[in-house]
């Protein structure tokens, strides 16, 4: 009898042994079946048994940490922007892995990213206390923005030029014209940050909230406060997000104190509460079509009012907190992101859930569906970006 067999690491490089009956002292028989079953931890080392399900038709994978912020073109429906924890922001196809331009010169977390709404400039925003501005045809760097060097927490463009505002740690708004990287006016009243803000669509004010648990609206050329609501019957806690109609006569804001309210933006009057949710409330979105609007919060619930009514539609509750909304266009679909890592579309009719999206591992930080309506775009705190098909929900 002889056994012969590869023995790493001895003789020279793995050279045949063999062994002579002489030498066997004693042969100990084996029953198969008291060898201990196989650990299935092992098949994970291996093909990967319980490999994490995705139903994503495209990734993105460049970050290195924590993505936060993601923004689709309003002009090509296959570019996207993202921006992370790791300093740096992408400008990307969906579907190419090659045609990726790295938004670079940030020195901190690239929490914010937006087109202009003509689709020929991008902006990136970080907590290094610069705006970077981009042109998307030729790929070059157009200009950086700078303020007091205090953090920026968001930025947006104004609806039909390249005005940009973005919203500080130093309690100021900034506004800046883009063509000409010029600081046009500060804005001052906030006493802390300023979390939110958008200009109305009629590009003719601007409205901000603030971890001061105040909203203010500014008229933009002088800089002054048009309007300032807190205290008794509006939040009590820091504004995390808001929402203006199509129309700009309405303002709906949420707060980490769990309150959801109706601003008049003509007279600065809280005109109602849409009470319901019992956590923070992480994001708010209006419906481009119907006179409807949907909240997130941390009481993983997902609520669609009626506006005029002031009353729940329906309730979309989730597993865990919900992070992130977007209306698909202008159908009665709303997307939302949640702590689960899911994505999940529902029919704002119904509240019934039509489809989950698995595929990211950690916290889906932002949704952004691109210009044609048939991709929704998440980021992850697990540092992918996902492309899902909503094509089906236009």
């Amino acid at each position: 009898m002889s056994i012969s067999g590869e023995v790493p690491g001895e003789g020279s490089d793995g050279e045949e042994v063999f062994i002579n009956e002489e030498d066997i002292i004693n042969e100990i028989p084996i029953d198969e079946e008291d060898l201990p079953d196989r650990d299935e931890e092992d098949d994970d080392d291996g093909d990967g048994m319980d490999l994490q399900e995705d139903d994503s038709q495209y990734a993105f994978r460049a970050h290195t940490d924590e993505i936060y912020s993601a923004a689709c073109s309003p002009t090509d429906a296959s570019l996207v922007a993202t921006g992370g924890k790791d300093d740096r922001g992408f400008l990307w196809k969906i579907g190419s892995a090659e045609d990726v331009l790295e938004l670079a010169g940030h020195t901190d977390t690239v929490c914010t990213v937006a087109f202009s709404s003509d689709g020929n400039l991008l902006a990136s925003g970080s907590f290094d206390g610069c705006i970077n501005v981009w042109n998307t045809a030729t790929r070059a760097l157009q200009g950086t923005l700078e303020g007091s060097g205090s953090g920026f927490e968001w930025l947006k463009w104004h609806p039909r030029g390249h005005l940009i505002i973005a919203g500080s740690e130093d309690c100021n708004l900034w506004m800046w014209n883009a063509d000409h990287n010029a600081i046009l006016n500060t804005f001052a009243g906030h006493s802390s940050t300023v979390t939110c803000g958008d200009f109305t669509p009629d590009g003719k004010l601007i409205c901000t909230g603030s971890d001061d648990a105040s909203l203010r609206l500014w008229d933009p050329r002088t800089a002054q406060s048009r309007h300032v609501i807190r205290g008794h019957g509006y939040h009590t806690d820091g504004v995390t997000c808001l929402s203006i109609t199509l129309d700009s006569q309405t303002i709906v804001s949420g707060s980490k104190d769990n309150s959801v309210h109706v601003v008049n933006i003509n007279s600065g009057q809280v005109v109602g509460s849409l009470d319901g949710h019992s956590g923070s409330i992480e994001c708010v979105g209006i419906s481009p079509s119907y006179n409807w609007v949907a909240t997130g919060s941390m009481d993983q619930k997902l609520i669609i009012w009626d506006l005029a009514r002031q009353s729940i539609r329906c309730t979309c509750n989730h597993d865990e907190g919900v992070t992130s909304l977007a209306w698909l266009g202008s159908s009665r679909f709303v997307a939302s992101g949640c702590i689960d890592g899911m994505v999940r579309v529902w029919d704002s009719l119904s509240g019934e859930c039509v489809r989950a999206f698995a595929g990211h591992g950690d916290v889906v930080q932002s949704l952004a569906v691109s210009a044609d309506g048939n991709s929704v775009v998440s980021v992850s705190t697990d540092g992918s970006a996902l492309v899902f098909d909503i094509s089906m929900f236009k």
